[in-house]
């Protein structure tokens, strides 16, 4: 039998969901021998109050607080060892042994194992004076909730003996605790650095951010899996979406368009786990993309010519590679004379025109009713009078209504699809037909995307993380039952560069397309040097 001792009184005792403090007898009777104790202000039945337990419950009197604080119950911190006025602090714990030591070099003093210490204590401490304030926020401005919050923050870091400011600044423990209340927690450090694109949540330690598009571990980590759960639910509860275990998968965004997945325990092995898909700040222009090297100028004067004259256009890639920011591109050469209804699953577009209706899906609630699918939206798009329909991404059956949208009268249309090059994206329009559930023949849904779509523009993704527009190919017709696909302008790989970067040169194919020729046809001016068979 395993025996472990003596007990003293910086220890802490854990049994279910109460911590049990220890009381040395001679400081409480002031014995012999033994000096009388300073008692610490902290009483120890506070030490011993209920702790949330794993699946996110917290007790009573927090929840209070908690509901004032975030609209949906954010997780508390466990509460912190009482100070001793005699007894030395004792050493922080061990960092956790699943971090490499690569990364362990890099953490900062606030993500530091001491750091994390005094998080969760600040944290604890600013939950219990909101009970004793009895200080209720739950419809309190945004700005009014940061100042009550912060000058509550700033009276319990300057009374409090344990946040002292020798090792880790109160500013800094300070704004740390705010974003975490507040915020989204250390993201809001990375949601502010305009060089991430992408951030990776894959356990409260483990953060990886994409940098051109290169993947690198961030330094910076949550205090735990709950304040994890806080930052999701803080995310979702405004948009009227949930995650629970009954429903542990949700998409949304941020207030910037960023989009946003979660996925939660039991689904996650490692815990709880955030993506966020950050787009610029700043709307990019077709300009942008040529000083980027994703186009060529040919290819941005053939593609605004081909939006403005309502062809059906149709952005396909792999994850990822670009689609929506393209889309976004595109659809800057919209007219704002005409009236455009977009449709998503996650609203991220970023339109400018002025007569614009914007239509996002909507999940089932909690007994499962109330789905709004993007089919759905589709469908009632089409009794809203839109000269042009923009579909976020096809992903199932609403291809369908898409394809018959374009071929009854909504020329100009655009969309997304997930497809390698433009015959798989052929393949991929055809099997998500068959999503709808109608019983029609491969050679009719080939003759609906043969009338359908005029142009598919292909985005790919490198290894090396460039993105580029790799095919811009013409949907020509059909032939002994195959759809006819004609290249206009390719990009063509030369290698790598010293950087490890993919080089290359965007090229034309020589081929003026059928859509220029009836253009021509009409009396329409249009530029036809840029077809000439050299390099872009």
């Amino acid at each position: 039998m395993s025996a472990y001792g003596p007990l003293n009184e910086t220890d802490r005792i854990e049994i279910g969901n109460y911590t049990l403090a220890v009381e040395l007898a001679g400081q409480r009777a002031g014995g012999a021998g033994t000096p009388q104790q300073p008692k610490p202000a902290q009483p120890v039945a506070q030490a011993g109050r209920p702790q949330p337990d794993p699946a996110g419950e917290a007790p009573a009197a927090p929840m209070l607080a908690q509901d004032a604080l975030r609209p949906a119950p954010m997780p508390a911190a466990p509460a912190s060892p009482p100070p001793a006025a005699a007894a030395p602090r004792p050493a922080p714990p061990a960092p956790p042994a699943s971090r490499p030591e690569h990364s362990r070099d890099t953490l900062a003093p606030i993500n530091s194992p001491y750091g994390i210490e005094l998080r969760k204590a600040a944290h604890q401490g600013l939950i219990n004076a909101m009970d004793l304030r009895r200080v209720n926020v739950a419809r309190m401005p945004e700005d009014e909730l940061r100042q009550i919050v912060g000058a509550l923050l700033d009276e319990l870091l300057a009374n409090d003996p344990r946040f002292d400011s020798s090792r880790i600044p109160r500013e800094v423990l300070k704004k740390s605790v705010f974003d975490e209340v507040i915020g989204l927690g250390p993201l809001e450090e990375l949601l502010a650095d305009d060089a991430v694109s992408e951030i990776m949540v894959n356990r409260h330690d483990e953060i990886f951010v994409e940098r051109s598009g290169r993947l690198t571990r961030s330094s910076v980590i949550f205090t735990d899996d709950r304040a994890v759960l806080g930052a999701i639910e803080r995310i979702v509860a405004p948009l009227g979406r949930r995650i629970d275990e009954s429903s542990p998968m949700v998409d949304a965004r941020l207030k910037d368009g960023s989009r946003v997945n979660a996925v939660i325990p039991p689904l996650a092995l490692k815990g709880p786990n955030i993506t966020i898909r950050k787009f610029s700040r700043r709307k990019l222009q077709a300009e942008d993309l040529v000083h980027f090297g994703s186009m060529s100028p040919q290819m941005v004067e053939f593609l605004r010519v081909a939006v403005e004259r309502r062809a059906n256009i149709v952005i396909s890639g792999g994850t990822g590679s670009g689609k929506t920011t393209l889309l976004n591109v595109l659809s800057n050469f919209i007219p704002d004379d005409e009236r455009i209804v977009t449709v998503e699953d996650a609203a991220e577009l970023q339109l400018s025109q002025s007569n614009l209706v914007s239509l996002e899906a909507r999940p089932a609630n909690m007994e499962g009713k109330g789905a709004v699918h993007i089919r759905d939206l589709v469908k009632n798009c089409l009794r809203m009078r839109p000269d042009r329909i923009v579909v976020g991404e096809c992903r199932g059956g609403e291809a369908l209504d898409m394809l018959q949208a374009m071929n009854t009268g909504h020329d100009g249309s655009l969309t997304t699809a997930h497809a390698n090059s433009p015959r798989d994206c052929l393949s991929r329009l055809e099997v998500m037909t068959l999503m709808a559930g109608l019983d029609l023949p491969v050679q009719a849904i080939r003759e609906q995307v043969c009338s359908a779509v005029d142009i598919i523009v292909q985005q790919t993704r490198f290894s090396c993380g460039s993105r580029r527009v790799t095919y811009i190919t013409e949907v020509s017709g059909m032939e002994t039952g195959v759809v006819q696909l004609q290249d206009v302008f390719v990009f063509k790989e030369d290698g790598y560069g010293p950087d490890g970067r993919v080089k290359g040169r965007f090229v034309s194919t020589s081929y003026i397309p059928d859509f220029y020729q009836d253009l021509i046809r009409r009396g329409i001016s249009v530029d036809t040097g840029i077809f000439a068979a050299q390099d872009a």
